[in-house]
Order: C-alpha cells, then sequence, then structure tokens
C-alpha cells in the first residue's frame, strides 16, 4: 500500500469539518489552562501516563511511563514534573523535548475509564532541589521532565469502555495476544522462551534500580 495514493483522502481542514457535527459546548468548555482541585488528586493518584513528543520535523514519540501513585510530582497548579526511572538509554522522548519542547500527557489511573490529558511546554532539568522532592520510594532520579500545563482536561470514558480495558471478564478474549518476546523472535529469530526469560530479568533489575 502506497499512502500517498490512498483513495478518498481527507487532506483539507474543510474535507475533514464537512464529516462531523459541530462539538458540544462541554467539549470545548471544558479545557483549563491549569489544574482543578479534581485533575490535581487524580495526578496524585495515577501510577501511569503516555507521554507524547515531536522533534517538529515529522517524527512522532508514544512513551509509557509507570510509577508508585504520586510518582509526577505537583509544583504548582499549572506545573507538573515526571522523574527520570530506569529505561532503555535510547533518549527518543528527551532528545524531542530538547529539540520541541511541547508535550503531550495521558494520565491513567487503574479501574478508571476516563483519563486526564495535559499538553504544554516542557524542559529537563537537573535542579538538585526539585529532583529531592519526588515520592522517597523512587531513588532520587538525574533528571526530570517538567511541563506547563497550557491545556488540562478531562476525556471521556468511551475508548476504556469500548476496549474493556479494565474489564476483567473479557481478559480471557486476548490471552493470545503475543507479548513482546513473541515479537522479539520474529523479528530476530531467537527462541521466544529464552528472549521471554531474559526480559523478565531485565524487567526486575530495571525496577529493582529506581
Amino acid at each position: 500500500m502506497d499512502i500517498a495514493s490512498l483513495g478518498s483522502r481527507v487532506d483539507t481542514l474543510e474535507q475533514l469539518t464537512s464529516l462531523y457535527r459541530e462539538p458540544g459546548r462541554g467539549a470545548v468548555t471544558k479545557e483549563l489552562d491549569h489544574l482543578n482541585d479534581g485533575m490535581a488528586a487524580f495526578v496524585d493518584r495515577s501510577p501511569f501516563l503516555v507521554l507524547a513528543t515531536s522533534n517538529g520535523q515529522g517524527s512522532v514519540d508514544a512513551s509509557p511511563r509507570g510509577g508508585p501513585a504520586g510518582f509526577v510530582r505537583r509544583l504548582d497548579e499549572r506545573h507538573v514534573a515526571i522523574p527520570d526511572l530506569n529505561g532503555n538509554n535510547r533518549l527518543d522522548s528527551y532528545r524531542n523535548i530538547v529539540e520541541h519542547p511541547y508535550v503531550g500527557l495521558l494520565l491513567m489511573a487503574p479501574g478508571r475509564d476516563e483519563t486526564l490529558r495535559i499538553n504544554g511546554p516542557a524542559a529537563l532539568t537537573t535542579d538538585a532541589d526539585l529532583l529531592a522532592g519526588f515520592t522517597k520510594e523512587l531513588r532520587t532520579p538525574k533528571m526530570a521532565i517538567v511541563v506547563e500545563v497550557a491545556e488540562a482536561y478531562g476525556h471521556c470514558a468511551k475508548a476504556f469502555r469500548r476496549g474493556h480495558m479494565w474489564n476483567p471478564d473479557e481478559w480471557g478474549k486476548f490471552a493470545d495476544a503475543p507479548d513482546l518476546a513473541t515479537m522479539y523472535a520474529c523479528q530476530w529469530g531467537f527462541e521466544e522462551q529464552v528472549i521471554r526469560d531474559d526480559l523478565e530479568q531485565s524487567y526486575e533489575a530495571g525496577i529493582a534500580a529506581d
């Protein structure tokens, strides 16, 4: 398939908006430039987020980040900080922030179908006082991402409910979903179980290093 020759392409904003009704007032007015009390409480309880970045030249990245509840630190109603935890050292997100300092965050909480989205300017910091303020459940990080809240809004539950993300009764349907060992085996031809065992060891070591 050649995306350039894709049929019935939607290439203009006029084409796009003609396909949809106008958004409701609530969808338009829900956006804030700060964290209200409910959003702040969600940040404090969220153990997982997806960090979206771009280098501003057509390359984008979406990176999962996790930790104990409160691993994302609220600095004030307009700023949050995300600690650097043990990773693979590709530094994709960090390179993008250096080159194009704007990010999108999607924060989640187990069992909650609704999510919190934060978009805004971002910077990397090694400020010792800021780094010392993260939860003591983790080591002091070597660096952190500070995000200014330009846009903050709650996102409705439809996507998670459509996907039955938190419904244990549905999880059995995905028992045959490939894990990373299967994907790597297809890529490199190594034995799946060997890769699986190596991955588990690396996970344990990496999390212990946090």
